[in-house]
């Protein structure tokens, strides 16, 4: 059993301070208040990272010179399988290990691994079928970050039906195979924590066929579905010339939408899908830094909220790593494109509490994970700030997530506890000296690939 003190908390009542935090097995036992004591400056519920797909990690600032013509996210795309044939076993672990890492430093308690590298170069099956998620549950095991692991179905190139091409044959696999993949990453998973998660995650409207997204629904039928969804016009301009609807207007009519799915990106919708996914209870799964990088375009979150949609982050190709800076940028984006301020903010709440709170409470749902707020019977999953420094020293309630989010960085994070484990201590995960080494080396290998 363990105890932590802090001198101010964020609750679901709000903030209290002098708070005692009592943990046993991973789970807050209780929550007191007015108990004063020896610990962390603010404690704050350590959100999910609800989308990344680690093996991208590797690619940061090496896709950045402008190729002939224009470049798009289908220029990105053709550069990333390219260098995802270059990439072992090993190189995966190494990578998921880093990425990992980082995300424990900045400030996330667990991670939701959109994973659809299942192959070897060329698409042959390894011995074991999910030998890549193995090394993605060695990573979280090294590093103590709780870990949904969402295997994905990656079964056509486009909604033609036509073949995977070259580069989409390591992640490719009829609904039968998958099902047997899925059920070897469970084995894999066996040895992790009782915090870890199994869900499964259709990779797009565009690469499983209705049949096998239904297959994939059911294969879980309790566990967390994702999907990424209308992240491209061309994208969407392909499903409604297929289906004769757009991809979130096709998902809402024909499944069952609720807190259980995550729809990744959504950046381009109608105002009827807006408001109609949101009062679904799917969870919009965005990750602003890489919406940005890819030119995806802007989720329309003042709709969305004002419908009651919920919604976290993540982190998707890795290109940077940085809770603050994916809350702050989803706020930014919406003033840019409604040339107004603090426009997530609510009566009573400032603009970077709603976003923390939301994304805290949108992650753990999407994550499958009992988590997302300082309460008795939750996961013990919580971030400490250092109060220290000059701007949030004088800081007081919102105003701390207000400093942390639009005025700070990662540097303020102290401490980050998954699922009880006190995986980062004094802003430095505890393993990172060796998992820094294994990635510098894989890394001095794959920098000139592209």
């Amino acid at each position: 059993m363990t105890v932590i003190h802090a001198k101010t908390a964020l609750l679901p009542t709000g903030w209290a301070n002098d708070v005692a935090v009592t943990v046993a097995d991973g789970r807050i036992i209780s929550v007191q208040t007015g108990v004063a004591g020896n610990g962390v400056d603010c404690l704050l519920p350590a959100p999910v990272n609800l989308h990344s797909h680690a093996f991208q990690r590797a690619m940061a600032g090496m896709t950045e010179a402008r190729g002939a013509g224009q470049d798009s996210f289908w220029t990105w795309r053709t550069l990333m399988y390219r260098f995802l044939d270059r990439l072992s076993p090993d190189d995966v672990q190494a990578i998921a290990a880093m990425v990992m890492l980082e995300m424990a430093e900045a400030g996330y308690a667990a991670v939701a691994e959109f994973h659809y590298l299942h192959h070897a170069p060329g698409g042959a099956a390894y011995a074991d079928l999910a030998e890549m998620s193995a090394r993605i549950a060695a990573a979280a095991a090294e590093t103590g970050l709780g870990l949904t692991h969402l295997p994905v179905l990656y079964e056509r190139g486009g909604c033609d039906g036509r073949a995977l091409t070259a580069g989409q044959l390591r992640f490719g696999n009829d609904p039968e195979r998958f099902a047997q993949l899925w059920q070897a990453a469970a084995k894999a998973l066996a040895t992790l924590p009782a915090d870890t998660v199994l869900g499964v995650a259709p990779h797009s409207l565009r690469a499983a066929s209705p049949a096998a997204l239904r297959m994939a629904e059911a294969l879980a039928p309790n566990a967390p579905i994702h999907i990424h969804v209308a992240e491209q016009v061309a994208e969407v301009t392909e499903v409604l010339g297929a289906t004769g609807a757009r991809p979130v207007q096709w998902l809402l009519e024909n499944h069952n939408l609720s807190s259980r799915w995550c729809l990744i990106h959504a950046t381009q919708m109608e105002p009827f899908e807006t408001e109609a996914m949101a009062k679904s209870g799917a969870i919009a799964g965005l990750c602003p830094i890489t919406e940005a990088n890819l030119g995806d375009g802007i989720f329309d979150g003042v709709r969305f909220r004002a419908h009651g949609g919920a919604f976290g982050v993540g982190s998707d190709s890795n290109v940077r790593i940085s809770l603050s800076e994916e809350l702050r940028l989803l706020e930014y984006s919406q003033r840019l494109g409604l040339k107004g301020r603090a426009l997530l903010a609510e009566e009573g709440r400032s603009t970077g509490r709603v976003l923390y709170e939301a994304a805290c409470v949108g992650g753990a749902l999407a994550g499958g994970r009992q988590a997302g707020a300082i309460a008795a019977g939750n996961w013990a999953d919580l971030m400490a700030l250092d109060c220290s420094g000059p701007d949030l020293q004088p800081s007081r309630g919102d105003m701390i997530l207000d400093t942390f989010i639009f005025a700070g960085d990662d540097r303020m994070v102290a401490d980050v506890w998954s699922a009880g484990r006190h995986i980062v201590s004094g802003g430095r995960h505890t393993a990172r000296d060796g998992i820094v080494a294994r990635y510098r080396s894989v890394m001095a290998r794959l920098r000139d690939v592209l």
